[in-house]
């Protein structure tokens, strides 16, 4: 099964600020280059990456972009899902223009970050759907207990191509498998929402993350979605704070191990070629 790895972030102290950094111990300090990721993933069948935007400071936004464009091409990097402000009209558009030419292949807004009524306003809506209109997907980045609110964007947004992150931020620690489930198989009834098998070990209780335990809730995505509408991303550097990339990405041929060829080529890369338009 070789991977597309749809949610690579990269962090680059030099160029880029990431005060989100400052309270995680393992990604506090030093850069996380392409060079570190080729070396994780070598030999594991990691065919290709997008870079998905790294929460940068808000000043800085624009900057990942037009940096990280410099680097598609190289290394495995096939296109990058850059951060966006659809809940602010000034410059948005100017900006969808420009990324025409940052090989941006899809969008992202940190969602749980901020007020719950963020993706309710008009405004935010309206602008979501110029990303619908120009082809590109929009990926959502929602917790388990925000997964109404994703599924009420989702509903609003009936023309855009969606992709829920990390199966939806489940509390795995915790237990709380039934409200998430109900939400995923809520969510999951929208067919232009997809799911993002990614993430998954950092919500494990530290030192827990095995096959064993990640199985009910990969099974779960898997029924509610289907193969064909879930793909697959590595979440480094972050997953360190779980299992860690070669981990993950052993864990991955485990639990997907069930699934016929086809299904698995299609979480593998063939989801992500379709939504991210990729060649």
């Amino acid at each position: 099964m070789d991977l597309i790895d749809t949610h690579q972030h990269l962090i680059m102290r030099g160029k880029i600020g990431y005060a989100w950094t400052e309270g995680v111990p393992a990604l506090a300090e030093g850069d996380f280059t392409v060079a570190d990721y080729v070396g994780l993933t070598a030999g594991r069948g990691v065919t290709g990456t997008l870079f998905m935007e790294t929460g940068v400071d808000d000043t800085d936004y624009q900057t990942e972009a037009r940096v990280v464009a410099e680097l598609v091409g190289a290394h495995g990097m096939l296109g990058q899902i850059a951060s966006c402000r659809p809940e602010d009209d000034a410059g948005f558009d100017g900006w969808l223009d420009e990324c025409n030419a940052l090989q941006v292949v899809g969008f992202r807004r940190i969602l749980h970050e901020m007020s719950d009524d963020v993706s309710q306003m008009p405004t935010f809506r309206r602008n979501l759907a110029k990303i619908g209109a120009r082809g590109l997907p929009f990926d959502l980045c929602f917790l388990a207990r925000q997964l109404p609110i994703a599924r009420a964007l989702a509903m609003a947004c009936d023309n855009q191509v969606l992709v829920l992150d990390h199966c939806g931020v489940p509390d795995i620690a915790g237990g709380a498998f039934d409200d998430w489930a109900q939400g995923i198989t809520a969510i999951a009834a929208l067919p232009h929402v997809h799911c993002k098998l990614s993430g998954i070990t950092r919500y494990c209780a530290p030192g827990t993350a095995s096959v064993a335990v990640l199985q009910p809730w990969v099974d779960h995505v898997i029924a509610s979605f289907g193969p064909e509408r879930i793909l697959w991303g590595g979440d480094w550097p972050v997953v360190n704070l779980g299992a860690g990339l070669p981990a993950w990405i052993d864990m991955t041929r485990e639990l997907l191990a069930g699934l016929s060829g086809s299904e698995q080529a299609a979480i593998g890369q063939g989801t992500a070629r379709r939504v991210y338009g990729l060649a």
